[in-house]
Order: structure tokens, then C-alpha cells, then sequence
């Protein structure tokens, strides 16, 4: 049994499509098709039947794509007593991260291993919390964040790692009459106007949470997902925002305020799924980003 097979399996079962699987492993439809035809006579069963304009996995597709995670996690652990005999964990580490969180986070851990025998590929990307499991897919550690919780709603069954809480702020004109207050609450914000974040962003929680202890919809006059830009928008006076605490530069115009009364702080985690996880590269990783989490979080 082929485990690029079983690898190709469970792409199929994660993203749904063969489109999506050629776009995601740079080959044609064509070409994945064929390689499921050849998985289907080495193995001796039908793996996928039509769906619709599509193909879906059959239940024997499925509980191989099942198995793909195990089996790499086998392979995965060889990998890593390998290394670990060699003396130290090597091989490039890919990690996918929000913003906000990779500017706080990232450059210290380049830092860190600037001598060491893993390098790091990165990509940076806005989500929806419900969305970030699935990038797991395409690189070894996410980094995700929730208003709600530990971990983001669906990541159940990846290895999961907290690795720094940091406050949610208001971010108001340094002029703004709510500046009197060193800390504001919920009864503070009625009749406020905001730049607010796309809905089913981890942010727009703690304004409904306001607007619950208010009874009061909150205007939002726009939204938008780039920190920078709101926090120049709040400098113009355009609104209020909530901007997190660690990588906002205060100042030119631009204040904080904490928030109490609602839950007003996210989890940053790291996100894998167990058979990347097993590698000793990764794990080293998550390591180094979880101190490099609970420094910044004493720092601040």
C-alpha cells in the first residue's frame, strides 16, 4: 500500500474536490483523477464513486483517508527518534498564521533559530475562527485565535497548544472624551460608532457581547480586516475599534483602553494535525513558540 496514496485519500476527504486538491498539490484534475485510478488497482477497491458533477470518497476511500494521519504519524515518529539521535531536531517547519499574532510572535522565534537546523516557511492569512483547522491541511503548525475559548470552534482532533492570552483593547483618539477612563465598560460604549471586523471574526464577539449588556445594536461603519489600517482610521477619528494589546503602537493619536465587564482577551494557539505534530522539527517549534509566548505575555 502506496502512503502517498493514503496521503492523497485524505487531501480528497479535506477539501472536498478533485479541483481543489490539484490546486492545493500544484497538479492538474487530470492528473489526480489518474493517480486515484492507480490507488484503486494496487489496492483492489473502489475509492471514489460520482457525486453530483464530482466524485466523493466510498466508504472504503474513507476509512483509508482515516488512516492516512496514523500511518504518516508512524512514519513521522521514525523521522523524529532519527533526528533525535542525530542530536537535534532539523528540516523546514511551514507555518500559516494571522497577522496580528505572527507579528508578535514570528520574529522572536526567527531569532531563536537563527542557529539551529530548522528553517521556517511562512504565510500569513485573515480567518474566519471556524476556518483555521482546515489550513492544517496546507502547512505543518497554525497559528489561530478565539474569543470564545482555548482553541477555535472545529479544531477537535488536531493537536492543540495555548501559547500566550493577550488582552483585546479599545483603541480610541488619544482626544476622545472615554480617555478619562482608565478602564471602560460596557455602559461607557452605548451610542459609540465603530470600525468593526468582518462577521464570524473572533473580535466581533466581544462587540456583541457590548451590545447584549446594552441592549443596544452598536454602529459599525465599516469593516475590515487589516489592524493597521483600523488603527489609522481610529486616529482620524473615523470610530472606535478593538485592536490587540501586544503589537498596537500607542501614540501620534492613538490610545488604549481595557475593557471589562465582557470577556475582552483571545487564546493564541498552535494548531496541528498528529502526523505533522509527530515530526521532532515541529514539536520543537510549538516549543519555542509557547516561550516565546509566555515572555511576551509577562513582558506586557
Amino acid at each position: 500500500m502506496n502512503v502517498a496514496h493514503l496521503l492523497l485519500l485524505r487531501e480528497l476527504a479535506g477539501r472536498g474536490s478533485l479541483a481543489a486538491v490539484a490546486a492545493a498539490t500544484h497538479r492538474t484534475p487530470s492528473a489526480v483523477s489518474q493517480q486515484l485510478r492507480t490507488a484503486e488497482r494496487e489496492i483492489g477497491v473502489k475509492l471514489v464513486e460520482p457525486a453530483g458533477r464530482g466524485l466523493r470518497l466510498t466508504a472504503e476511500g474513507q476509512l483509508l483517508a482515516d488512516s492516512a494521519d496514523e500511518v504518516n504519524a508512524v512514519l513521522a515518529g521514525v523521522r523524529a527518534r532519527l533526528d533525535a539521535a542525530i542530536g537535534q531536531p532539523k528540516g523546514t517547519v511551514r507555518i500559516g498564521t494571522l497577522p496580528s499574532a505572527g507579528t508578535a510572535l514570528l520574529p522572536t522565534l526567527a531569532r531563536r533559530l537563527r542557529d539551529t537546523g530548522i528553517q521556517l516557511d511562512l504565510d500569513d492569512f485573515d480567518l474566519a475562527e471556524t476556518d483555521y483547522a482546515a489550513r492544517t491541511l496546507d502547512v505543518d503548525i497554525v497559528i489561530a485565535h478565539s474569543l470564545t475559548g482555548d482553541f477555535p470552534q472545529g479544531s477537535e482532533g488536531l493537536e492543540r497548544r495555548v501559547l500566550t492570552r493577550e488582552p483585546i483593547d479599545v483603541a480610541l483618539p488619544s482626544r476622545h472624551p472615554l480617555c478619562r477612563h482608565e478602564r471602560l465598560r460596557p455602559e461607557h460604549l452605548l451610542g459609540t460608532t465603530w470600525i468593526g471586523v468582518p462577521e464570524g471574526y473572533p473580535f466581533d464577539t466581544i462587540l456583541q457581547a457590548v451590545e447584549r449588556a446594552n441592549d443596544e445594536r452598536l454602529t459599525r461603519w465599516v469593516r475590515i480586516r487589516d489592524n493597521h489600517l483600523v488603527a489609522e482610521l481610529v486616529r482620524e477619528g473615523t470610530g472606535l475599534a478593538l485592536l490587540p494589546r501586544f503589537t498596537t503602537q500607542v501614540g501620534r493619536g492613538l490610545a488604549l483602553r481595557p475593557l471589562d465587564g465582557v470577556r475582552s482577551e483571545r487564546a493564541i494557539s498552535a494548531l496541528c494535525r498528529p502526523d505533522r505534530h509527530a515530526r521532532l522539527a515541529v514539536r520543537s517549534v510549538v516549543d519555542e513558540l509557547a516561550a516565546v509566548g509566555t515572555d511576551l505575555a509577562r513582558s506586557r
